[in-house]
């Protein structure tokens, strides 16, 4: 295989304005591909959603290659110094929205199976590929439901790698065995409105509720465990008053979010933040939303086949870390039991002049058949 072919994958999926939830046939770009491997696909749409799903093999273990062709949107185009969607290489870096997050990946799954599909034409077990189209976005048709359909199917995955960008400073120096969970809380204190001449006829809802925020925030919420940091609890918005510096205001809004670890339960902080919240004596109303749960991959053989894979392509021993946003691993580890992602540097995603190094977009690929071999091989 040329060393080139990841690097033109890449260039061809940047090329394509695939902004969330838009695919515009990437994953047909992929399917097309992936047929004279072999692999039977199909596509899972809802919502203006595309999601593809494609398997070589109908025995076990199954090994699956998890990620999304959308992207996020690129901003004033001005502000690039060149196009978004043109890759474009300069000092050994290529630019473009997605390069990192995650086109990169994807052209690097790609190639790693076809390498590997040449070397081991009767490898035991499966490959897979799921793919989606809305994973920047509210996650509602993509992902979760290609899940869904293939726990209703019966259909057993055994390995998931996802190749959400997890490197730092290196590629290889870290990949993610677990992801914390995501608890938002909209808090809506209520007051009396007044005039701030007269305060005993006002009832000021920031003055009440700056005491139990004080508290909320000092919690110890958890103290994390050998894989998770501890629960974090932030205020993300705090809006009050109208505008007049003489009206005492009658309502106060707070927008919080927890990141929490498997040593803690949504249940458990709804409980602790109402129990604060009602010991304050506050009048208020709480919506609350889970984005995500958190999950965990403990060191197996998964783990191992790809941090061995790390360090013979790189001679880098991998972080297993936990820190970090919510992914599409949440709905993956629903179904599978080892789920661990990995891919190139996270420096620059969802930012202007998004990049990949070039000289690493094939020691991912070998990484990804690397650990292919340990697996299925």
């Amino acid at each position: 295989m040329a060393a080139s072919a990841v690097l033109d994958l890449v260039r061809e999926l940047i090329a394509r304005p695939s902004v969330t939830p838009e695919d515009l046939d990437c994953q047909q770009l992929i399917a097309r591909r992936l047929a004279p491997l072999g692999f039977e696909s199909e596509t899972i749409a809802r919502g203006g959603v595309t999601n593809l799903w494609a398997r070589r093999g109908d025995s076990g273990p199954l090994v699956v290659f998890a990620g999304h062709t959308d992207v996020v949107p690129p901003g004033p185009r001005e502000k690039w110094d060149s196009d978004p969607f043109v890759p474009t290489e300069r000092d050994g870096y290529l630019y473009g929205r997605g390069a990192a997050d995650m086109k990169s990946s994807i052209a690097s799954f790609i190639v790693a199976c076809e390498e590997f599909a040449a070397a081991h034409p009767r490898h035991e077990g499966s490959i897979a590929l799921l793919l989606t189209s809305d994973e920047e976005g509210p996650a509602a048709d993509g992902t979760v439901i290609v899940c869904d359909e293939l726990k209703r199917r019966g259909v057993q995955l055994d390995y998931c790698i996802v190749g959400e960008p997890t490197s730092g400073e290196k590629l290889g120096d870290t990949c993610k065995n677990g992801r914390r969970g995501s608890l938002s809380g909209r808090l809506a204190v209520k007051g009396v409105q007044g005039h701030v001449a007269y305060p005993h006829l006002a009832r000021n809802p920031i003055h009440l509720l700056a005491p139990a925020l004080t508290e909320l925030v000092a919690q110890e919420w958890d103290q994390g465990n050998e894989y998770f940091p501890p629960t974090t609890f932030q205020v993300s918005n705090l809006n009050s008053g109208t505008g007049a510096t003489n009206v005492v205001p009658g309502e106060a809004v707070a927008l919080f979010n927890f990141r929490f670890s498997t040593a803690s339960t949504p249940a458990d902080l709804k409980a602790r933040v109402h129990a604060i919240l009602d010991r304050h004596g506050l009048d208020y109303d709480m919506d609350w939303e889970q984005g995500g749960e958190p999950f965990l991959t403990p060191r197996g053989s998964l783990t191992d086949a790809l941090t061995r894979a790390i360090s013979q392509e790189t001679g880098i021993t991998t972080e297993l870390s936990t820190t970090g946003g919510t992914s599409d691993g949440r709905f993956i580890a629903k179904i599978c039991p080892q789920v661990v992602e990995f891919g190139p540097i996270n420096a620059s995603i969802h930012k202007i002049d998004e990049w990949v190094e070039v000289n690493a977009i094939d020691p991912l690929k070998n990484i990804y058949r690397r650990t292919l071999e340990a697996l299925v091989a």
